[in-house]
């Protein structure tokens, strides 16, 4: 199923649709700030497991992301933070970064078991913060690639739709995606290590 909604003021009754299909289990597609990405609720094995197939991985070895509403939502998943590194995601989120930080005990083990991180995300796209509000707590993520050599990431959602349709149970028409990824930065030693070059740039927030 293809459903447009519009960033700028997401339609309710479309998010409420949206979440409904997370609360049972299914698989989404949604834009962010930078490109399109292919979600669940972190709180269902079975659709974790889902997305690990169509991206032919294996839970416990990949690097998925949360996708949070705010900063709140973060402490849940992560171990404390110092002022500084605190200080500086307030101002960089919402935003095109990915922090990978020390995962808490609320990660679900099936994520976390060889890796004791967790990539945060908090993007600058409010139909991807509002599914995330109304469900009441984060949905994991990640990119979906294009099978072409030169463009590395779909941008188009309709064309999206005709490649994943048999595999998930709606995707949204945010319009056009970019096709630069988000900038992951490395918290984990208290310092910032930046791990992939992306849309972000850190600099402006240390």
């Amino acid at each position: 199923m293809l459903i447009k909604i519009y960033p700028e003021n997401p339609n309710p009754k479309a998010i409420e649709q949206v979440v409904e299909v997370l609360k049972k289990g299914g698989l989404i597609i949604y834009p962010t700030d930078t490109i399109y990405g292919l979600g669940c609720d972190i709180t269902n094995h079975r659709a974790i497991e889902a997305i690990c197939k169509i991206r032919n991985i294996k839970p416990e070895k990949a690097n998925f992301s949360f996708i949070c509403y705010d900063l709140s939502h973060i402490s849940d998943y992560i171990k404390p933070i110092d002022n500084t590194t605190f200080r500086v995601i307030k101002k960089a989120l919402p935003g095109p970064f990915t922090f990978i930080f020390n995962a808490s005990h609320m990660v679900p083990k099936m994520l976390s078991s060889n890796k004791k991180t967790v990539g945060i995300r908090v993007p600058d796209n409010n139909i991807a913060r509002e599914i995330v509000r109304v469900l009441g707590n984060p949905i994991l993520s990640t990119s979906i690639r294009d099978d072409d050599d030169i463009i590395e990431y779909s941008t188009d959602p309709e064309l999206i739709h005709e490649k994943y349709e048999d595999l998930v149970n709606i995707v949204i028409d945010g319009g056009y995606g970019d096709n630069i990824p988000s900038t992951i930065v490395d918290c984990t030693t208290g310092d910032f290590e930046i791990i992939r070059e992306g849309k972000g740039d850190l600099e402006l927030y240390l």
